[in-house]
């Protein structure tokens, strides 16, 4: 399926947030998902479908110091 992410055209066979994430090697944990225009809570990942023209912000957290 075709989703957007962070701007930029993507095609993927992942059917949730959360197999989004692994596919794309991105901890979960550290991981903010924007569907849409909403905020996906972190519990919800797995549970949460992509369908076909999902517009996806994905953020990754970084601490430092």
């Amino acid at each position: 399926m075709k989703l957007t992410i962070n701007g930029e055209p993507r095609n993927t066979a992942a059917a949730s947030v959360f197999a989004l994430l692994e596919e794309l090697g991105l901890k979960p944990e550290a991981t903010v998902v924007e569907k849409n225009g909403e905020i996906v809570g972190r519990t919800a990942y797995r549970e949460t479908p992509l369908d076909e023209g999902d517009v996806l912000e994905l953020v990754r957290l970084v601490g430092g110091g």
